[in-house]
Protein backbone atom coordinates (compact mmCIF):
# COMPACT_ATOMS: atom_id res chain seq x y z
CA UNK A 1 0.00 0.00 0.00
CA UNK A 2 1.48 3.46 -1.00
CA UNK A 3 2.58 5.65 2.02
CA UNK A 4 3.06 9.57 2.42
CA UNK A 5 6.35 9.81 4.57
CA UNK A 6 7.76 13.51 6.30
CA UNK A 7 11.68 13.30 6.65
CA UNK A 8 13.23 15.50 8.79
CA UNK A 9 16.83 16.26 6.90
CA UNK A 10 18.49 17.84 9.52
CA UNK A 11 20.33 21.50 10.25
CA UNK A 12 22.17 21.73 6.78
CA UNK A 13 24.71 19.16 6.45
CA UNK A 14 23.73 16.35 4.21
CA UNK A 15 25.77 13.52 6.34
CA UNK A 16 23.50 14.30 9.31
CA UNK A 17 20.62 13.00 7.74
CA UNK A 18 20.05 9.37 9.27
CA UNK A 19 19.93 6.68 7.43
CA UNK A 20 16.37 5.80 7.89
CA UNK A 21 15.93 9.11 6.04
CA UNK A 22 18.00 7.56 3.12
CA UNK A 23 16.49 4.82 2.75
CA UNK A 24 13.16 5.94 2.72
CA UNK A 25 14.31 8.22 0.11
CA UNK A 26 15.46 5.87 -2.49
CA UNK A 27 11.72 3.69 -1.98
CA UNK A 28 9.86 6.80 -2.89
CA UNK A 29 8.43 7.77 -6.44
CA UNK A 30 7.70 11.32 -5.13
CA UNK A 31 9.10 13.87 -3.15
CA UNK A 32 7.56 17.40 -2.31
CA UNK A 33 9.97 19.97 -1.14
CA UNK A 34 9.13 23.34 0.52
CA UNK A 35 9.76 26.60 -1.05
CA UNK A 36 9.46 29.50 1.21
CA UNK A 37 9.91 32.37 -1.41
CA UNK A 38 8.29 31.71 -5.20
CA UNK A 39 11.27 30.12 -7.63
CA UNK A 40 13.63 30.23 -4.47
CA UNK A 41 15.84 27.44 -3.86
CA UNK A 42 15.22 24.48 -1.38
CA UNK A 43 17.32 24.46 1.64
CA UNK A 44 15.72 21.33 2.24
CA UNK A 45 16.53 19.88 -1.08
CA UNK A 46 20.14 20.53 -1.50
CA UNK A 47 20.72 18.76 1.43
CA UNK A 48 19.02 15.07 0.21
CA UNK A 49 20.18 15.73 -3.33
CA UNK A 50 22.79 13.52 -2.85
CA UNK A 51 20.82 10.84 -1.61
CA UNK A 52 17.85 10.98 -4.28
CA UNK A 53 17.61 8.55 -7.00
CA UNK A 54 17.19 10.14 -10.86
CA UNK A 55 14.17 9.12 -12.38
CA UNK A 56 12.29 10.76 -8.56
CA UNK A 57 10.04 13.27 -9.69
CA UNK A 58 10.52 16.62 -7.35
CA UNK A 59 7.71 18.86 -6.88
CA UNK A 60 8.53 22.01 -5.29
CA UNK A 61 5.75 23.87 -3.58
CA UNK A 62 5.45 27.50 -2.42
CA UNK A 63 4.39 27.74 1.93
CA UNK A 64 3.85 31.64 1.84
CA UNK A 65 6.02 32.77 4.41
CA UNK A 66 3.01 35.55 5.64
CA UNK A 67 1.15 36.71 8.92
CA UNK A 68 -2.34 36.05 7.29
CA UNK A 69 -3.77 32.55 8.67
CA UNK A 70 -6.10 32.25 5.75
CA UNK A 71 -3.21 32.96 3.05
CA UNK A 72 -1.01 29.78 5.01
CA UNK A 73 -3.91 27.73 5.06
CA UNK A 74 -4.96 27.68 1.55
CA UNK A 75 -1.66 26.49 0.74
CA UNK A 76 -1.13 23.73 3.00
CA UNK A 77 -5.13 22.64 1.73
CA UNK A 78 -4.10 22.79 -1.54
CA UNK A 79 -1.02 20.99 -1.12
CA UNK A 80 -2.08 18.49 1.05
CA UNK A 81 -5.09 17.56 -1.67
CA UNK A 82 -2.07 17.10 -4.13
CA UNK A 83 -0.32 14.57 -1.78
CA UNK A 84 -3.28 12.52 -1.28
CA UNK A 85 -4.17 12.48 -4.73
CA UNK A 86 -0.54 11.44 -5.46
CA UNK A 87 -0.59 8.48 -2.43
CA UNK A 88 -4.38 7.44 -3.85
CA UNK A 89 -2.74 6.29 -7.48
CA UNK A 90 -0.21 3.92 -5.97
CA UNK A 91 2.43 6.72 -5.82
CA UNK A 92 4.75 6.42 -2.11
CA UNK A 93 5.18 9.95 -1.78
CA UNK A 94 7.74 12.03 0.75
CA UNK A 95 8.05 15.38 2.35
CA UNK A 96 11.23 16.72 3.54
CA UNK A 97 11.50 19.31 6.38
CA UNK A 98 14.62 20.74 7.97
CA UNK A 99 15.64 19.83 11.30
CA UNK A 100 12.97 17.65 13.00
CA UNK A 101 9.68 17.14 11.46
CA UNK A 102 7.94 17.47 15.19
CA UNK A 103 9.68 20.48 15.77
CA UNK A 104 8.28 24.24 14.37
CA UNK A 105 7.70 22.48 10.94
CA UNK A 106 4.87 23.26 8.05
CA UNK A 107 4.78 19.50 7.64
CA UNK A 108 3.01 19.63 10.69
CA UNK A 109 0.08 20.97 8.79
CA UNK A 110 0.35 18.55 6.43
CA UNK A 111 0.06 15.96 8.53
CA UNK A 112 -2.83 17.05 10.40
CA UNK A 113 -4.65 16.99 6.61
CA UNK A 114 -3.73 13.68 4.94
CA UNK A 115 -4.09 11.98 8.19
CA UNK A 116 -7.00 9.32 7.87
CA UNK A 117 -6.93 9.87 4.01
CA UNK A 118 -3.98 8.01 3.16
CA UNK A 119 -1.55 6.11 5.64
CA UNK A 120 1.30 8.09 6.95
CA UNK A 121 4.83 7.69 8.51
CA UNK A 122 7.31 10.45 10.34
CA UNK A 123 10.70 9.94 9.93
CA UNK A 124 12.84 11.68 12.61
CA UNK A 125 15.56 14.40 11.84
CA UNK A 126 18.28 16.16 14.13
CA UNK A 127 17.12 19.29 15.11
CA UNK A 128 19.02 22.18 14.63
CA UNK A 129 19.92 23.30 18.41
CA UNK A 130 20.53 19.40 19.55
CA UNK A 131 23.27 20.05 16.84
CA UNK A 132 24.18 22.85 18.09
CA UNK A 133 24.64 21.55 21.47
CA UNK A 134 26.80 18.38 20.39
CA UNK A 135 29.07 20.32 17.71
CA UNK A 136 29.90 22.74 20.53
CA UNK A 137 30.16 19.77 22.96
CA UNK A 138 28.15 21.52 25.73
CA UNK A 139 25.33 19.63 27.25
CA UNK A 140 21.78 21.57 27.11
CA UNK A 141 21.01 20.18 30.19
CA UNK A 142 22.59 17.83 32.91
CA UNK A 143 21.06 15.81 36.14
CA UNK A 144 18.08 17.84 37.11
CA UNK A 145 18.51 21.02 35.05
CA UNK A 146 15.09 22.06 32.83
CA UNK A 147 15.76 23.98 29.07
CA UNK A 148 12.46 25.49 27.09
CA UNK A 149 12.95 26.33 23.59
CA UNK A 150 10.82 29.17 21.74
CA UNK A 151 10.69 31.42 18.50
CA UNK A 152 12.45 34.70 19.40
CA UNK A 153 8.83 35.90 18.26
CA UNK A 154 7.34 35.19 21.60
CA UNK A 155 5.38 37.48 23.52
CA UNK A 156 8.63 39.65 25.52
CA UNK A 157 6.77 38.82 28.71
CA UNK A 158 7.47 34.73 27.51
CA UNK A 159 10.59 34.85 26.65
CA UNK A 160 11.38 36.88 30.20
CA UNK A 161 9.57 34.17 32.06
CA UNK A 162 11.76 31.53 30.70
CA UNK A 163 15.02 32.83 31.09
CA UNK A 164 13.92 33.28 34.69
CA UNK A 165 12.81 29.78 35.47
CA UNK A 166 15.01 27.36 33.40
CA UNK A 167 18.44 26.53 33.45
CA UNK A 168 18.90 26.79 29.53
CA UNK A 169 16.79 28.44 27.10
CA UNK A 170 16.87 27.92 23.36
CA UNK A 171 15.95 30.68 21.07
CA UNK A 172 14.66 30.05 17.44
CA UNK A 173 14.84 32.38 14.91
CA UNK A 174 15.95 35.17 16.83
CA UNK A 175 17.58 37.34 13.69
CA UNK A 176 13.49 38.61 13.14
CA UNK A 177 13.25 39.79 16.82
CA UNK A 178 16.69 40.57 17.85
CA UNK A 179 16.71 44.35 19.37
CA UNK A 180 13.67 42.70 21.58
CA UNK A 181 16.05 39.54 22.29
CA UNK A 182 18.98 41.41 23.08
CA UNK A 183 17.37 43.88 25.62
CA UNK A 184 15.61 40.95 27.35
CA UNK A 185 19.40 39.33 27.44
CA UNK A 186 21.20 42.64 28.79
CA UNK A 187 18.15 43.41 31.36
CA UNK A 188 19.43 39.79 32.80
CA UNK A 189 22.49 39.96 32.63
CA UNK A 190 22.98 36.94 30.06
CA UNK A 191 25.19 38.49 27.06
CA UNK A 192 28.00 36.26 27.91
CA UNK A 193 26.03 33.16 28.65
CA UNK A 194 24.57 33.37 25.51
CA UNK A 195 25.98 31.59 22.28
CA UNK A 196 24.74 32.50 18.81
CA UNK A 197 25.11 30.10 15.98
CA UNK A 198 23.98 31.10 12.11
CA UNK A 199 23.09 28.19 9.52
CA UNK A 200 24.25 25.63 12.28
CA UNK A 201 26.25 22.50 10.46
CA UNK A 202 26.60 24.30 7.12
CA UNK A 203 29.55 25.79 5.20
CA UNK A 204 28.34 29.19 6.00
CA UNK A 205 28.42 28.67 9.92
CA UNK A 206 29.33 31.22 12.39
CA UNK A 207 29.61 30.53 15.93
CA UNK A 208 29.90 33.39 18.67
CA UNK A 209 30.41 32.81 22.34
CA UNK A 210 29.00 35.51 23.92
CA UNK A 211 27.49 38.52 22.65
CA UNK A 212 28.34 41.08 24.41
CA UNK A 213 29.49 43.14 21.17
CA UNK A 214 26.20 42.18 18.96
CA UNK A 215 23.90 45.02 17.97
CA UNK A 216 20.76 45.64 17.13
CA UNK A 217 21.75 46.70 13.92
CA UNK A 218 23.30 43.27 13.04
CA UNK A 219 22.31 41.52 10.05
CA UNK A 220 21.75 37.47 10.44
CA UNK A 221 20.88 34.92 8.68
CA UNK A 222 17.65 33.41 9.05
CA UNK A 223 18.74 30.37 10.48
CA UNK A 224 19.94 31.46 13.70
CA UNK A 225 19.72 30.32 16.85
CA UNK A 226 20.70 31.62 19.93
CA UNK A 227 21.69 28.73 23.47
CA UNK A 228 21.40 30.85 26.91
CA UNK A 229 23.51 28.62 29.62
CA UNK A 230 22.62 29.89 32.78
CA UNK A 231 24.60 27.03 34.27
CA UNK A 232 27.82 27.02 32.19
CA UNK A 233 31.34 28.53 32.16
CA UNK A 234 32.77 28.88 28.55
Amino acid sequence: MAKFYGIGTGPGDSDLLTVKGQKVLNQVDCLYTPEPKKGGKSLALKIVTPYLKEDLEIKQRHFPMVNTLETKQAAWDAIAAEIIADVQQGKNVAFITLGDPMIYSTYAYLLERVQGEVETETVAGISSFTQIANSLQIPLVMDDESYAVLPATKDEALIKAALEMFSTVILMKVSVALPKILKLLREQDLLEQTILVSDASMETEEITVGIQELTEEAKLSYFSTMIVYKNRDF
